[in-house]
């Protein structure tokens, strides 16, 4: 399955991080955003990567160049950020069948092989990650509306009221049926043309969607805060790892000590 990785973002929120780079970039726990996305799409099966670029793109192009890992690597150039679903539309004459979808700016220790499970066992047109976050913070994302048992009816991109607080997480899987959603799909308010709208015209005309609650965390990075905890996240794990470490090799050093002992 390929993969998508939107960045072309100028991360104005991140600034002075992003005054000579693109969001993407920006390093977290030493590597940059775009290092952790690719190594969580290889892991996830990615044959090909589709990397979206505008703003300073020159210098992710110079940092991966055409491959990562033995992946190859196709640039896609999105001249004027108009949106998600606009950025998407950039790839469309490279993608034939079903594919994952990331957004550059995400950090995720999380349920991500569900998201693309579903749509390798279902082939659902599309899937993706939700989770709960707190009220206040739900005007930030793509928003779930949801009925009373809990399915999905709509799905509204940083609503001023928002209908839940349950959002979209920045991973998705589809179908190319999303292309011809985000040829349909009609500036927001904002101005851009959103990836929710075009999930959205999905949901409405009866295609399979599927949202799969995320079991672990993630951090979108929009603002320094949040690359501040990942990092304390990312390290926090690295410290508990490396604490399991130590106790299987003693629990190895006691067994041995019992095998010579006897």
């Amino acid at each position: 399955m390929d993969a998508v990785i939107l960045a072309a973002g100028q991360g104005t929120r991140l600034r002075p991080l992003t005054d000579d780079k693109p969001k993407g970039m920006v390093e977290v726990d030493g590597q940059p955003i775009l290092t952790h996305c690719f190594d969580q799409l290889i892991e996830l099966g990615a044959d090909e990567l589709y990397v979206v670029v505008g703003y300073k793109k020159q210098v992710i192009i110079n940092y991966y160049e055409d491959e990562y890992r033995g992946v190859p690597i196709t640039y896609t150039h999105q001249r004027e950020q108009k949106g998600l679903a606009h950025a998407l539309l950039t790839v469309e004459e490279h993608i034939d069948d079903d594919f994952m979808l990331m957004l550059g700016d995400n950090i995720f220790q999380s349920n991500l092989q569900d998201v693309v499970n579903r749509q390798q066992e279902e082939r659902a047109d599309a899937a993706f990650l939700v989770e709960e976050v707190p009220w206040e913070e739900a005007g930030r994302y793509g928003v779930c509306d949801t009925n009373k048992y809990g399915e999905i009816t709509e799905v509204l991109e940083k609503p001023d009221d928002p209908p839940s607080n349950l959002v979209m997480t920045g991973f998705y899987t589809f179908t190319p049926a999303i292309f011809h959603a985000c040829q349909l799909v009609q500036p927001s308010n904002r101005g851009e043309y959103e990836i929710s709208d075009a999930i959205d015209l999905l949901l409405h005309s009866g295609r399979t969607i599927d949202a799969i609650r995320m079991n672990g965390w993630r951090n979108d990075i929009g603002y320094p805060e949040d690359r501040e905890e990942a990092e304390q996240r990312l390290r926090a794990e690295a410290d508990e790892g490396a604490d399991d470490d130590a106790d299987e090799g003693a629990d190895a050093e006691d067994v041995a000590s019992v095998a010579s002992s006897e």
